[in-house]
């Protein structure tokens, strides 16, 4: 995975085609990038994402943003109020809760991205 702009590149591996060819994740539009190394890609993947930046500025358009910060959540009323009372716990929020131990499992999962 790259990151570049607040945008997230995945790629993969084409073995009959001998190369590498990758999209931008979690945005409405499509916006792809090959390239036949590693070093390669990442700058394809800077050059689409700034292409699709331009492409969009261009037609006077927002370009799609790839995570809103916003998530909705749906969970058993008994893990809702569970998590509710680790909150209160210890001294935070639901929100601010939830999102701490979300952070810490994915980047346990990933590593950090930023």
């Amino acid at each position: 995975m790259m990151k570049y702009k607040g945008y997230v590149g995945v790629a993969q591996y084409d073995s009959e085609a001998e190369i590498l060819h990758g999209e931008v994740m979690n945005i409405k539009d499509v916006v792809t990038f090959q390239a036949t190394s590693v070093e390669e890609l990442r700058i394809a993947f800077q050059e689409s994402v700034d292409d699709y930046l331009d492409f969009c500025a261009e037609r006077g358009e927002e370009p799609s943003k790839p995570y809103s910060g916003q998530l909705t959540l749906r969970i058993s009323p008994e893990n809702h109020q569970l998590i509710t009372i680790a909150a209160y716990k210890a001294g935070k929020s639901l929100n601010q809760w939830i999102a701490e131990h979300i952070q810490q499992d994915a980047e346990k999962e990933v590593g950090t991205l930023i």
